[in-house]
């Protein structure tokens, strides 16, 4: 009988730690051009593996082919429950281990200086940013990579409990015509009906706060439900999204997040705002 996702997952992460005996988890990763994070969440079940990355891991552990039989089931069954699965082949694999982390997270604090936050984004401002991607050409593949955003959303707002996101936009993401004129102003409506969603809070770091912690990068800091997981910042780059576990690296962005916090306009200031930024566009 086929085991439950959770089961699975876990005999998995078990088998998988054994067979990596004394190795250390930073060397096994950087072998396979994973990141540790990804690596540990697949020993401790919290996310799956797919087929030709648990072929590489049991080469990488000496395993011979004839004997790979039940973890790949065990894998198999384990991939079963992540609604991403059939869109795995259209996102790189940093993007898979996110969306194994937003699912988890049961708080996302979110810096965005450029676009605007995924989980907020219209489908016509997502698939404006998706089709900037520099490796994209496939028409098929925005496509897909536009579902998952979709889903996304359509999930993260269901959970159970409910989750908080709470986020600081640059005032510049709000005149940036992603996508046009238009598609901006649409964009910004539903900003504005985003911002009153339980559990989310929207606030807009003006141009008047000058310099401030979150000038180099934006990112986010996902934590988890007690007792689970240590959280994990997430950032994205020209070549993909970039991890940090780190306890001292977690300080500095979590210092840097609250210091934005701190500069930034009141809920109810930044939701005016954004409405007279969209009353003024839409002119």
């Amino acid at each position: 009988m086929a085991r439950p996702t959770s089961t699975a997952r876990r005999e998995l992460g078990g088998e998988l730690r054994r067979l990596r005996g004394e190795r250390r988890a930073v060397d096994v990763a950087t072998a396979l051009g994973w990141s540790e994070s990804k690596l540990s969440r697949i020993e401790t079940a919290h996310t799956g593996i797919t087929e030709a990355d648990l072929d590489r891991l049991l080469t990488l552990y000496g395993v011979r082919v004839e004997e790979r039989g039940r973890l790949r089931d065990l894998a198999h069954q384990g991939r079963a429950r992540a609604w991403w699965a059939p869109y795995r082949s259209s996102v790189p694999d940093p993007y898979d281990e996110y969306l194994a982390l937003e699912a988890d997270a049961t708080l996302i604090s979110e810096w965005e200086a450029q676009v605007m936050p995924g989980l907020l984004q219209t489908d016509e401002y997502a698939r404006a940013v998706i089709e900037t991607g520099a490796d994209i050409g496939d028409r098929d593949v925005i496509q897909r990579r536009l579902s998952v955003r979709t889903g996304r959303r359509e999930r993260f707002f269901l959970k159970d409990p409910e989750p908080r996101l709470d986020i600081v936009l640059d005032q510049g993401v709000l005149l940036r015509e992603v996508g046009g004129r238009q598609v901006l102003i649409r964009q910004l409506e539903r900003l504005l009906d985003g911002a009153e969603l339980p559990g989310v809070e929207v606030l807009i770091l003006p141009f008047a706060a000058g310099a401030h912690a979150g000038l180099t990068e934006s990112f986010l800091v996902l934590e988890f439900a007690e007792g689970t997981r240590n959280p994990v910042v997430h950032s994205e780059g020209l070549t993909g999204g970039h991890f940090r576990v780190k306890p001292e690296e977690l300080e500095v962005y979590q210092d840097a997040f609250d210091d934005l916090r701190e500069r930034a306009l009141s809920k109810e200031a930044s939701r005016t705002v954004i409405a007279e930024t969209r009353d003024r566009l839409a002119r």
